[in-house]
């Protein structure tokens, strides 16, 4: 099975109360499911980590063959991808698990989109961190 799953996480302060959220798609764009957490006072990078961690883990559970992931966070994006170098000693360990987990899938891939882009995301971390 084929799935798209966009992933947004983001925290109120910068560290502050944080949250990361996943949504799955199938291949014709209908909404399979979806994951929200609290992720605790982190940094906004840190809680993008924790998004992406959830969405790997959201297609894990599903048993998808084929995963599209995608975020809203360049950074995190291009950080996975080899393009920009992880730099910050609080988001090596967060990179090396979202690798090592993202090798457990058959296949995936990861783009980064604007926040426009990912709606239904940003949607369920902000009702998330209205919660708190």
């Amino acid at each position: 099975m084929k799935i798209t799953v966009h992933f947004d996480g983001g925290s109120r302060g910068n560290p502050g109360p944080a949250a990361a959220a996943a949504v799955a798609y199938d291949a014709n764009g209908e909404e399979l499911t979806d994951r929200v957490a609290l992720v605790g006072e982190v940094t906004n990078n840190v809680a993008e980590y924790r998004a992406l961690l959830l969405a790997v883990s959201l297609a894990a559970d599903l048993e998808a063959d084929e995963v599209e992931f995608v975020g809203d966070s360049q950074l995190i994006v291009r950080q996975i991808t080899g393009e920009y170098k992880v730099k910050k000693a609080d988001l090596k360990p967060l990179h090396a698990e979202a690798k090592a987990a993202l090798t457990a899938l058959p296949k995936w891939s990861i783009t980064d989109v604007r926040r426009e882009s990912n709606e239904r995301a940003d949607e369920l971390l902000n009702e998330a961190l209205d919660s708190i």
